[in-house]
């Protein structure tokens, strides 16, 4: 299992991660030449201000699993901080917590990539396209799909490490993004 898990850090890490800063690269440069062009030609793209949010947002759902594998993303923490601090047995009441949101967040997450296929699909065949009428929709649910289906991976992987952990084995540890960026 760790070595399954180490192939889908890489993957994380070496193309969805990049790929994603790539397309937020592009939109911010799309969205500076707009501002360029609008002020000084007077004139703009219809469809720029649809590919900027689309494509932007399409990053942002790639970048899902990314996040929940380094957990920086939105944490209610109160509770589990007091737990914390109650000693060794508030530790293990805060593990079991975190399993059961790890559960009910991949039930969530499956059930969503499965209602959302059908969605997909009806704007493929209905040729959805954005409010300019530049963009098909189906690639950017797609994208949506595809970063809930990643982030279901990654909280599968979380989940059986947890348990792992839970019954006294030693589980990989991720480090947050902020103290790999301080060293």
């Amino acid at each position: 299992m760790e070595k399954a898990y180490e192939l889908w850090r890489g993957f994380q890490d070496r193309v969805l991660g990049p790929f994603a800063g790539l397309i937020l690269i592009a939109c911010t440069l799309l969205a500076l030449l707009e501002v360029f062009r609008r002020y000084i030609f007077g004139a703009s793209f219809e469809w720029q201000q649809d590919a900027v949010t689309f494509f932007i947002t399409s990053a942002v759902f790639l970048f899902f699993p990314i996040s929940q594998r380094h957990s920086e993303h939105l944490n209610v923490t109160v509770l589990l901080e007091v737990l914390q601090s109650l000693g060794p047995r508030g530790m293990r009441a805060v593990e079991m917590i975190k399993l059961l949101a790890l559960v009910i967040s991949l039930v969530f997450m499956s059930l969503a990539v499965w209602w959302g296929i059908p969605e997909v699909e009806d704007a493929i065949s209905y040729e959805t396209t954005t409010e300019s009428l530049g963009f098909l929709m189906w690639p950017f649910l797609a994208a949506l799909l595809a970063g809930f289906a990643f982030m279901a991976i990654t909280m599968g992987f979380q989940i059986w490490f947890l348990i792992q952990k839970l019954q006294g084995r030693s589980v990989p540890q991720e480090e947050r993004i902020e103290d790999r960026m301080r060293d």
